[in-house]
């Protein structure tokens, strides 16, 4: 039995279940994505998925700021 019939040719979500909302920046801290990005990624066209995962690597500065750890302890 073949699962062809299962098999999309779409843009895959760039989602790593890591759903953590940053406070003040409102984007999803595990996959860079706003929140109406997550809800509405569904009924996006692949040209417009392909346009939201060029924009992710640009938002990490936004929210990949360490606060504890033992970097933060010796700061």
């Amino acid at each position: 039995m073949s699962d062809d019939i299962w098999k999309r040719d779409e843009v895959d979500s760039p989602c790593i279940k890591v759903c953590v909302v940053h406070p003040t920046a409102r984007i999803c801290t595990g996959c860079y994505r706003t929140m109406d990005e997550i809800a509405g990624w569904s009924r996006l066209s692949p040209d417009a998925r392909r346009a939201v995962l060029a924009d992710l690597p640009g938002r990490k500065s936004q929210v990949a700021t360490r606060r504890g750890g033992r970097k933060g302890r010796l700061a």
